[in-house]
């Protein structure tokens, strides 16, 4: 089983950039699909961005294209989601998780199809 620990969220002004790193160890992540997701107090867990094994492909949900992107670093067994033009509706607990599948990606964005997450890293955007 693989441990995730999230890192780098806080309290930032709208407009501000934040940068969330998810650390894994236990094994290996590099065959699989890395997400990162959050949920906000009374709110459902909601998808974010994903980006396949090789790093070559990503995807995001509409709320957040173009603001953020997502990476990673196979060689250091990390994921990374850069956080730009951050607004207050972005404020939520945020959670990286490993596709249960390895080299598997889809448009897909359910969190059933992740079996490993993290304790999550608190993100608040002030107006």
């Amino acid at each position: 089983q693989v441990q995730l620990v999230e890192s780098g969220g806080g309290l930032v002004q709208a407009g501000g950039s934040l940068r969330l790193s998810c650390a894994a160890s236990g094994r290996t992540i590099a065959p699989y699909t890395m997400a990162w997701f959050r949920q906000a107090p009374g709110k459902e867990r909601e998808f974010v961005a994903s980006i396949n094994w090789t790093g070559g492909t990503t995807g995001y949900a509409d709320s957040v294209k173009g603001r953020f992107t997502i990476s990673r670093d196979n060689a250091k067994n990390t994921v990374t989601l850069q956080m730009n033009s951050l607004a207050p509706e972005d404020t939520a607990v945020y959670y990286c998780a490993v596709r249960r599948d390895p080299r598997s990606y889809s448009r897909d964005t359910r969190a059933e199809l992740y079996d490993s997450w993290g304790q999550g890293t608190q993100v608040t955007v002030s107006s």
